[in-house]
């Protein structure tokens, strides 16, 4: 018997009790505030939050964002928002979004516990457009702010396959000499605008 079978010979011989799934309904971590709460903690993990009272444009709050306002390829997802200049609808291959510098697209909702924001690939023909893109914005009503990922995963919905993921800050990482290095393998920044908060914050 090769070691393979004798490994898995011997598990087959030691089977394991069956011990109940965990209960999912305990008291979980929940916030007075939920859209400060989402504000201070997209800030410590890189991000920016940009409040959009009600009535103002998106496109207007956006300009407050020197990397938008520098960008000259951009892409938008929401074009009925903010309108772009690249349109990912005449890219036959995602190759050819290699250089854009600003993406706009749609959160469906987001999540005070860690700043995460849920996006699919609703209106994007290549969804690599979030990691290829130098800087990334996502619209999210924020009367769509729940505060752990507990409720969030109850707001996801799986009727049909498709593509989603949470997206908390730009990209970064640390592995080497434990030096934290932003834009490493995506985007450079991350700003999340904040429709229908009545707060007002700076940006840079």
């Amino acid at each position: 018997m090769d070691p393979k079978q004798t490994i898995l010979a011997r598990l087959r011989d030691h089977p394991l009790e069956d011990v109940p799934l965990p209960d999912l309904d305990g008291p979980w971590t929940t916030y007075e505030d939920p859209l400060g709460q989402f504000r201070t903690t997209l800030q410590a993990v890189g991000g920016l939050a940009v409040d959009v009272a009600d009535g103002e444009s998106p496109d207007a709050a956006l300009r407050q964002v020197a990397a938008y306002r520098d960008a000259r390829k951009i892409c938008s997802l929401v074009p009925d928002i903010i309108r772009g200049n690249v349109s990912m609808d005449g890219a036959s291959s995602p190759h050819e979004l290699e250089d854009i510098d600003f993406c706009i697209a749609a959160g469906q909702f987001a999540v005070a516990e860690n700043a995460a924001v849920w996006v699919t690939d609703q209106n994007a023909r290549h969804r690599v457009i979030y990691f290829l893109a130098q800087h990334l914005a996502l619209i999210v009503s924020a009367r769509d702010i729940v505060h752990n990922l507990h409720d969030a995963y109850r707001k996801i919905a799986f009727a049909q396959r498709g593509y989603g993921l949470f997206i908390s800050g730009p990209s970064k990482t640390a592995d080497i000499e434990q030096s934290l290095v932003i834009g490493a393998h995506g985007p450079r920044s991350l700003t999340v605008l904040l429709v229908g908060s009545s707060m007002r914050s700076g940006a840079g």
